[in-house]
């Protein structure tokens, strides 16, 4: 197939573009660059890509229509997977333009964009943290998400909606993906597992939240595009689907940074703290849903996922020590 990937240039476009080049498609690619976190490590990701014949790119933000219609018009996909947004559930608190811009008025664009050119599929990225508050665990596709405690949250269930619109009025298939805290190796240097692997070997002390009384359904980047590949290429999909997708296990965070130290050879310094606003004390993904239609199954514990981080981030001096 043809497909569209946005944020083709981020830690899952990346690793997706990959694999469905590997697969046999031609991936087209749109990602802006933007600076929220070190453009460096999204040019390395993008330079990972740029030689592989069935690849092709454009630098561009999905918040500029004109940028996206001419996209759509010049390279006329099958399929699109929206994965370009503003990430960052903190950010959000001090940011909200920037949430508006990318995560509203993006993805009415790409929404548009479908529409006019005859794209059959839209796969985009949800969040888990469209969970919000919510107290019962693991978190079903089914739960009520009409709570969200970050505005981060609340754009990503905007997104489910406007889908939703989209699928009713105009008949264009949308999959709607919740992804539970996603890790690996090309991974984001503002989340956990990266920030407390560099403070760990500077000899820092690393901030954990909540005093460490946190749980995640941390996921590992093969087992992510796994789930979003099937959503790609299954043929029998409902018009409409959201889909948790998570390891379906909750790990305890202080149990992730004992696996991380070990795997590391260094002793954890703590410096703890109280929960930040917009966060949740656990995730937990009920993964039945993409069980029964995909045969979604993921394989990576901690354990081995957590080890190959490290491996990669040792591996990457010259790229790391930059940013």
């Amino acid at each position: 197939m043809k497909i569209l990937v946005t944020g083709s240039a981020g830690f899952i476009g990346m690793h997706l573009c990959r694999r469905l080049l590997a697969e046999g498609h031609a991936v087209h690619g749109l990602d802006n660059f933007n600076a929220y976190y070190p453009v460096a490590l999204k040019r390395a990701r993008h330079a990972a890509l740029a030689s592989h014949p069935s690849f092709t790119s454009t630098e561009g933000d999905i918040s500029d229509q004109g940028v996206v219609t001419e996209v759509f018009r010049r390279i006329q996909p099958e399929v699109v997977c929206n994965l370009a947004a503003q990430p960052g559930v903190r950010y959000s608190i001090d940011h909200p333009h920037v949430y508006a811009e990318s995560n509203l008025t993006g993805f009415l664009n790409m929404l548009e964009g479908c529409r006019h050119h005859g794209v059959r599929r839209l796969v985009y990225a949800s969040s888990s943290s469209v969970y919000g508050g919510n107290t019962k665990l693991p978190f079903t596709e089914s739960d009520p998400v009409d709570h969200p405690v970050s505005l981060y949250a609340a754009t990503k269930r905007a997104n489910e909606l406007m889908a939703h619109t989209y699928t009713h009025l105009y008949g264009l298939q949308t999959i709607g993906l919740r992804f539970f805290t996603v890790y690996g190796p090309w991974g984001r240097p503002d989340m956990a597992v990266w920030l407390f692997t560099r403070a760990m070997l500077a000899g820092r002390p690393i901030q954990v939240f909540n005093r460490g009384d946190m749980q995640r359904d941390f996921t590992y980047i093969d087992d992510i595009v796994a789930g979003v590949t099937a959503c790609i290429v299954h043929d029998k999909l409902e018009p409409y689907e959201l889909f948790n997708i998570g390891n379906h296990k909750p790990e305890r965070l202080m149990d992730l940074i004992r696996t991380l130290a070990d795997a590391l050879g260094v002793e954890p310094r703590l410096d703890l703290q109280p929960m930040q606003p917009g966060d949740v004390p656990a995730t937990y993904a009920d993964i039945s849903r993409i069980r029964a239609k995909l045969g979604f199954e993921p394989t990576t514990p901690i354990a081995r996922g957590i080890p190959a981080f490290a491996a990669w981030y040792r591996a990457h001096p010259h790229l790391v020590r930059d940013l």
